[in-house]
């Protein structure tokens, strides 16, 4: 009996212990998901690029599934680069899933807000789809985007490898399906052992969870990308970007995203402002997007791109403003 009753103690000290760190985990999740539900400009302080550049910024849009804080480590490891030509921050989308009007009006608010004279995009795999339509939005409006960088970025859903999974998923979310955590929990897993590859079976558990965490986007929003991304095509906006200047960057190695069908979409539905596609980002791993890996490889091709958008001695206006 005193066996029993020390078990059960035990038992029951473990279970409250259980219990106090679950209901405060939910707390946590639940407030973690009901503010991220709104989009938000995120921004990464940088006195010296704010000193510098205190009208130009870079947009970075982040690519299927980045979570907020990827976003912020992204902007950190292209600082280098990106920081030459303005101040950064990225798009934090919501957790309801994505809007391309809230996101095109909270773009625009803040270039009003900032009195901006220069715009550069960064598109980061997916979010290349999503600068075009933008930029070519924002040009509807009267203003004009200098520059976006199309990083690994699908012209079209013919230039994304996994098919099969990703016409799943989006087969569901057009038809008013929501994946739940359970079935969201073996999407994520077989997605990555896709690409075992790239990844030890350590990588592919530690990511799996990652993607399940509180800080993780939400399934919504997840599937939306999924269906904007399959439903995307990069002719609809030939012709719409007025004066802005694009560049495709990728690798050959890329398991994610075929990158001669991705490149040839892109010269062929903007090749008269393409300033290159054959940069490619040699030795980066994973070879997909992924500059938060390699940003010494990065950094040599972006500030390439720029070289190429502003040569030297040129009065393209992207020095020190007064």
């Amino acid at each position: 009996m005193s066996d029993l009753r020390r078990v059960s103690r035990r038992r029951f000290l473990a279970g409250s212990l259980a219990g106090i760190v679950l209901s405060t985990d939910l707390v946590a999740t639940d407030r973690i998901q009901r503010y991220r539900e709104e989009l938000e400009v995120l921004q990464v302080p940088d006195d010296d690029a704010d000193r510098r550049f205190p009208h130009a910024m870079w947009f970075l849009f982040p690519g299927y599934k980045t979570s907020w804080e990827e976003t912020r480590w992204l902007l950190r490891s292209l600082r280098p680069a990106l920081a030459t030509r303005g101040r950064l921050a990225g798009i934090g989308y919501s957790n309801r899933g994505l809007n391309v009007p809230e996101i095109l009006d909270a773009v625009h608010a803040a270039i009003r807000e900032h009195s901006l004279k220069r715009v550069y995009f960064y598109g980061h795999s997916f979010g290349g789809m999503l600068a075009v339509q933008v930029a070519a939005g924002l040009a509807s409006r009267g203003v004009a985007v200098d520059l976006i960088v199309l990083d690994s970025s699908p012209s079209g859903r013919k230039a994304v490898r996994d098919q099969a999974m990703f016409k799943g998923a989006v087969f569901l979310f057009d038809n008013g399906y929501r994946i739940t955590t359970g079935l969201r929990g073996g999407y994520e897993l077989g997605e990555r052992v896709l690409h075992k590859n790239e990844r030890s079976w350590r990588t592919v558990a530690e990511q799996t969870l990652e993607q399940l965490s509180p800080l993780a986007p939400s399934s919504r929003l997840i599937q939306s990308q999924a269906s904007y991304i399959y439903h995307f095509t990069a002719p609809r906006f030939s012709g719409t970007l007025g004066r802005t200047k694009m560049a495709f960057i990728g690798n050959p190695a890329d398991t994610t995203v075929d990158y001669a069908t991705a490149r040839a979409g892109w010269e062929a539905a903007f090749g008269d402002i393409l300033l290159t596609s054959s940069l490619v980002t040699e030795g980066a791993l994973p070879a997909h997007a992924s500059p938060q890996w390699n940003p010494a490889v990065y950094e040599d091709v972006v500030l390439e791109v720029l070289r190429l958008f502003d040569p030297p001695g040129s009065a393209g206006g992207l020095r020190p403003e007064e």
